[in-house]
């Protein structure tokens, strides 16, 4: 599959699978804070407070992915694209939902 393809029928069902296994949406971008993992942007369950929160001030169970950690640094994106990485996540959240249950 390349960019300029269209999307076969089994890539399709692929995607309705993967989307059906994900954890349900809307996804939001947050910006959090914590002493040992600071300037955590991740994609969550629940919308940015703008407050940049430091765990324990957020639920653990709502962050579906992290695309920077910086202390240490062990989650971050090689060309420095974390807040775009999680922004495209979270939109794909929406732009693939979930199939519909039968």
């Amino acid at each position: 599959m390349t960019a300029l393809d269209p999307l076969t029928d089994e890539e399709l069902d692929e995607l309705d699978g993967l989307a059906g296994a994900a954890t349900p949406g809307p996804w939001f971008v947050r910006n959090l804070d914590d002493a040992d993992a600071m300037s955590l942007v991740a994609v969550s369950t629940v919308p940015d407070t703008g407050l940049g929160e430091r765990w324990p001030g957020f639920d653990l169970r709502e962050i579906v992915v992290a695309t920077l950690i910086q202390q240490p640094r062990y989650v971050d994106a090689v060309d420095e694209r974390w807040d775009q990485n999680a922004h495209f996540i979270a939109a794909a959240r929406g732009t693939v939902p979930p199939p519909p249950r039968r």
